[in-house]
């Protein structure tokens, strides 16, 4: 006859046994069915939607802000900053990402060349002139001086 120790460990290892098959058949039952179902979806999916090809690490490390965050936010504190964006009609990075520094230079130098060349005529027509441009004023008045003499004399 077995001693008492022997007879506790030999039922253990029975209901251990027991218990692993009992967990184990269905766990076996049910898992066929549930990997056959996402298998499915998975393939229909991957078929449909393929993932965007990626850029090449540009070796700045991780994003900080995301690509589709609004401008006005990330520079909240940059009143002229956001003044170009709003000239350029951009509102997002992404839209933002699509110039180079030279483009956005040249579309901002060339407004800003004809507004002041407006603030120099209006002075000129008002005998008034910006520092040290003395001379194109002058040379304005003349031109504009002698058509605006015809108009006045043809309106009498």
């Amino acid at each position: 006859m077995a001693s008492p120790k022997t007879r506790r460990t030999a039922i253990a290892k029975k209901s251990a046994a027991t218990k692993t098959r009992a967990v184990k058949k269905p766990a076996v039952k049910k898992s066929p069915a549930r990997q056959a179902a996402p298998v499915k979806t998975t393939k229909k999916v991957a078929r449909t939607a393929k993932p965007p090809a990626r850029r090449k690490s540009s070796g700045f490390g991780r994003v900080r802000v995301p690509v589709d965050a609004r401008l006005d936010l990330v520079f909240q504190k940059d009143y002229q900053a956001r003044e170009v964006f709003d000239f350029l009609k951009v509102q997002t990075i992404r839209e933002l990402e699509q110039f180079n520094p030279a483009e956005i230079l040249d579309r901002l130098t060339g407004p800003m060349q004809q507004t002041v060349l407006r603030i120099r005529k209006t002075l000129a027509l008002a005998n008034r002139h910006l520092a040290r441009d003395e001379k194109f004023a002058k040379d304005f008045l003349r031109e504009v001086s002698p058509t605006s003499v015809k108009r006045r004399t043809s309106q009498k």
